[in-house]
């Protein structure tokens, strides 16, 4: 099941960068049916951009994507509450963690990383919980801001999986696949940095 998931995202992207969207599931019948219960086969976990709207670029509809954002996509407990929700509760057996090019979040933290300063208001608090990610980065010689966005999905996959029991285990129990996707904004495409669980080959060719 995990992987009958992988692909049914996989064809939905697909689609969307095709320029060849169905629009599946997004009319009256669908929504009336929803009314009293979802079964969502993804879980994803992205950023707040405005240009990253995850039921588009996989082209899903209502009831087919749990959907947890914020900018950077930055790991907090609610954060985890909620991706469990979308795993243990709702039972989907994919969960997708998708960074973008040119994240703003993630282009705050590099550039506050460089010059010492930090930015006001409680945005100082989303680029300090990614400044370690752009440490590390730099640490690997990954010295861009896309390849920092790279590098930050990858360590959010592994945060999630040293968090949270509940999706660890799911994992391991072969119910989950857990996948990091990074997405380019001008041509719609996503490409695997990150993986648990499932076929590593089946998953990391189609993307590359």
């Amino acid at each position: 099941m995990p992987n009958e998931a992988w692909n049914r995202l996989l064809e939905g992207n697909h689609r969307f960068v095709d320029d060849v969207p169905q629009h599946p599931n997004q009319d009256t019948a669908r929504r009336e049916a929803l009314s009293n219960n979802q079964m969502p086969f993804v879980t994803l976990f992205g950023c707040s951009d405005s240009r990253v709207a995850a039921e588009m670029i996989f082209d899903v509809g209502l009831g087919d994507m749990f959907v947890v954002r914020n900018a950077g996509q930055v790991v907090d407990p609610v954060t985890l509450g909620s991706l469990e929700y979308g795993v243990e509760i709702l039972g989907t057996p994919l969960l997708v963690v998708l960074g973008h090019d040119n994240c703003g979040a993630v282009t705050a933290a590099y550039n506050s990383y460089d010059s010492g300063e930090t930015p006001p208001g409680f945005i100082s608090d989303v680029v300090a919980r990614i400044l370690p990610t752009v440490a590390r980065a730099r640490k690997n010689s990954r010295t861009t801001v896309n390849e920092t966005v790279a590098q930050n999905t990858m360590d959010t996959v592994e945060k999630i999986m040293q968090l949270s029991a509940i999706i660890a285990r799911a994992v391991e129990e072969g119910r989950l696949i857990i996948v990091g996707l990074t997405y380019q904004l001008h041509d719609g495409r996503t490409t695997v940095v990150a993986q648990h669980g499932g076929d590593e080959d089946a998953v990391s060719t189609h993307f590359a």
